[in-house]
């Protein structure tokens, strides 16, 4: 590694660097399979790990989707199952003895596989409908990571569109400086 390069990224740094919520920054993670180390307190991602989300972000500008950048890519997690729902031997979950952060991730990575943390959609309808009836105003940031957009992606769609049964309109702006949209739903 050259003397300049960075070996490792604070994640609490990457939504400045994504202009994102932070919903949506770990959103991308998981998406990515990146697992970040801990050391002290603070959370730190690899070089590798940083180019590999920097290159998402720019994929996701010029009009792409996660989930379209995850299959060019090929990043598609192989099962590794061998039919009796355990993963066969040979897994990569191998874990540095007195590893706590890799045992972590690697737990983490497992509970992935087995389908927990996965997003609930019924929970993402419940956000929509209490910020309607609530009259909550999100940021752009905050929206796009709910809708799975870029924050450029959903500006472009002008003053008002919607999705999923609801209408979201801009509303002024936030303390931050982002616009506010504001959750209505349609009627019937």
């Amino acid at each position: 590694m050259n003397p300049g390069e960075i070996d490792r990224y604070p994640v609490s740094q990457l939504q400045d660097r994504y202009s994102l919520a932070r919903s949506a920054v770990y959103k991308r993670m998981q998406d990515l399979k990146v697992v970040p180390q801990k050391v002290g307190q603070r959370s730190y991602i690899t070089a590798q790990q940083l180019q590999l989300m920097d290159e998402l972000h720019r994929f996701i500008h010029q009009g792409g989707s996660a989930a379209e950048f995850i299959e060019a890519r090929g990043l598609r997690q192989r099962s590794g199952n061998n039919g009796s729902g355990q993963t066969g031997g040979g897994s990569d979950l191998t874990i540095a003895p007195h590893d706590f952060g890799g045992m972590l991730g690697a737990l983490a990575e497992l509970m992935g596989r087995m389908g927990f943390g996965q997003p609930d959609p019924v929970q993402y309808f419940e956000t929509l409908e209490n910020a309607a009836r609530n009259g909550w105003l999100f940021s752009t940031s905050e929206l796009a990571g709910l809708l799975d957009l870029s924050p450029k992606e959903m500006e472009s769609y002008g003053d008002r569109f919607s999705e999923a049964g609801f209408i979201f309109s801009r509303s002024g702006y936030r303390k931050n400086g982002e616009i506010a949209w504001k959750v209505t739903k349609r009627l019937k």
